[in-house]
């Protein structure tokens, strides 16, 4: 069979129980060596290529924060979810083209990297919406990554101030995929530096209250250098289709 075919089975319901138990024990062993408590760090289960069963089954096992990739495979998802007290959170590359869209579907978007995108999405938040947003920075180089680089992070946040329905949350980064999982703490370590100097700077509309990095293979690092929310997919769900 070629790998490009391959379609790994789904988990079942015991094996989505044990990996969630696995990563919930991991998460508090972490957070208690960072000298924080496990219920101040929030499990967002990342849904790419995830069925609309095991989204439930998740679900019933107690995840309450799911995150989407790609506006067009949220939108075939989650009007099908629409029962369920969940916050969907976007994680990929918010296109501006995609903002109506996203807005109407996601109730908090975790990758904010440009104005032109924030300006469409605040035009298409009706009156009274307030939409938790972070700011996604790229800290590890890869022309294949999305982010704002860290000199344009100020003048950004700046403008994002004066968008009355944005509520800019905090940050997130996504950095370079490493085989020892200690080699992307500098990375994690970074945003949290980041994160207290815009603090420090006090924009108008602006707080530093969310940190989300980390993902299946480096949350543990993630959390010990300050993440307030991980991304898990794998850890969760077993391996995605290739």
């Amino acid at each position: 069979m070629l790998e490009s075919n391959f379609r790994p089975a789904p988990v079942s319901m015991s094996e989505l129980i044990a990996n969630l138990s696995r990563v919930r024990e991991r998460m508090a062993r972490a957070a208690a060596r960072s000298g924080r408590l496990a219920d101040s760090i929030t499990l967002v289960a990342i849904t790419k290529t995830v069925t609309i069963d095991q989204i439930r089954e998740a679900y019933l096992c107690g995840v309450r924060h799911f995150g989407e990739n790609r506006v067009q495979e949220a939108a075939a998802k989650i009007p099908q979810l629409s029962d369920l007290a969940v916050t969907w959170h976007l994680v990929g590359h918010l296109q501006s083209n995609k903002a109506k869209r996203a807005a109407a579907l996601f109730q908090a978007v975790d990758s904010l990297d440009s104005i032109h995108a924030a300006e469409k999405l605040h035009a298409a938040l009706p009156e009274g919406r307030l939409l938790p947003v972070l700011v996604e920075v790229h800290l590890g180089g890869e022309e294949t990554k999305s982010g704002i680089e860290t000199a344009a992070l100020f003048p950004l946040l700046e403008q994002l101030s004066k968008l009355s329905r944005l509520s800019v949350r905090g940050l997130m980064t996504l950095p370079p995929y490493c085989r020892n999982p200690e080699e992307v703490r500098p990375y994690f370590r970074k945003l949290r530096e980041l994160a207290a100097s815009v603090a420090a700077a006090n924009f108008p509309g602006v707080a530093m209250l969310q940190l989300s990095m980390g993902m299946s293979h480096d949350f543990d690092i993630a959390i010990e250098e300050g993440a307030t929310m991980v991304r898990l997919g794998t850890a969760i769900f077993g391996q995605r289709p290739k």
